[in-house]
């Protein structure tokens, strides 16, 4: 597929990825095809792809047990309807970052430990693991402060922490963005499995959709399921600078791109990165292969050859990224010298 991409519609991907990494340790070996990607704007495919071929090296993502296929899936910027207060139809708090969660650095010991960090809190002079996601709704008042905005669904807030970032729509029309700020350090837990588990609802059933159908059927086992998942994100209020039409900021720093930007593990790809995927559309066997850039990350999102694809904002890219669970392989593309670092 490599022949066949658009590459084009990848350029400005890539120049978010240089601004990003020009700030970095590793920006000299970056700096060559970085320079010579801002000269590239209106090139044709043709030109691109020798730009590409002449300045990256390409790298099979290979597995621990020498397979090279793995799960990609989707994600997407929801839109929520929420309350700056609260009231009866605006009852699920979105929090902010409690101030007694404590972020350890791993790699600040252990350089071999680096994107390792640990979440936690003090009980007494010792540091144990922060309260799970049944513990935080418990602690509803102890929140009280935290809350940032007010929203109307259970399942939806659910899914707005697994995509990570999110808009809600206020009473008044106005829009405001949220961005994943912290997490409580417990490991991702699919909900879809549990239901599945429990014979709820059929491997087949459970997409995003299947899963919000569930919950609208069966409100009062709700919250139940939602615990099943003892993780838990905390959100940040993301200041409007007149740019609605830019996607959310990833982990890199940078907005994502629709098509282009994918979550990636960062202890196997570099952010930053350029990365070929070869894959399928959601739900179907129709190819989708092309150049994407590795600009965020997310707590399920575990293992070398493991992709989450950002499909943009609204409900149609919220509709293929909730079907999206194919099998695919991914090339990062690096700058000669980077592997070996």
């Amino acid at each position: 597929g490599w022949q066949e991409d658009t590459l084009a519609e990848a350029l400005p991907a890539l120049l978010q990825s240089c601004r990003a990494l020009a700030s970095r340790s590793q920006w000299a070996l970056w700096r060559t095809a970085c320079d010579e990607a801002k000269g590239l704007s209106g090139a044709d495919s043709a030109k691109l792809r020798q730009f590409f071929e002449a300045r990256f090296e390409p790298y099979l993502m290979t597995n621990p047990d020498a397979t090279n296929n793995g799960l990609i899936t989707g994600y997407y910027e929801p839109l929520l309807r929420g309350s700056r207060t609260r009231t009866a139809s605006f009852a699920q708090p979105v929090l902010g970052v409690p101030p007694y969660l404590l972020t350890i650095d791993l790699s600040d010991v252990l350089p071999d430990l680096k994107n390792m960090r640990l979440r936690g809190r003090l009980q007494g002079n010792k540091v144990i693991p922060y309260y799970s996601r049944a513990d935080i709704v418990g602690r509803e008042k102890d929140y009280a402060d935290r809350v940032l905005l007010w929203v109307d669904d259970a399942i939806e807030l659910f899914f707005l922490q697994i995509q990570g970032s999110g808009r809600v729509k206020l009473p008044d029309g106005r829009l405001v963005r949220i961005g994943y700020a912290d997490q409580n350090g417990h490991p991702y837990q699919s909900i879809g499995r549990v239901l599945i588990e429990r014979g709820d609802l059929k491997p087949e059933q459970a997409s995003m959709q299947g899963i919000q159908s569930w919950a609208r059927a069966n409100p009062d086992k709700l919250n139940d399921l939602l615990n099943s998942n003892p993780s838990y994100v905390f959100f940040r209020e993301v200041p409007s600078k007149g740019k609605d039409s830019e996607g959310p900021q990833g982990a890199l720093g940078v907005p994502l791109t629709p098509g282009r930007s994918i979550a990636i593990d960062p202890r196997h790809v570099p952010l930053g990165a350029p990365v070929f995927l070869a894959t399928t559309q959601p739900n179907s066997s129709a190819p989708l292969r092309r150049l994407m850039l590795a600009q965020d990350t997310g707590g399920a999102i575990r293992g070398v050859v493991r992709a989450d694809f950002f499909w943009g904002f609204g409900n149609e890219a919220g509709s293929q990224a909730g079907r999206m669970k194919q099998q695919g392989q991914m090339w990062v593309l690096l700058p000669p010298g980077v592997a070996a670092k």
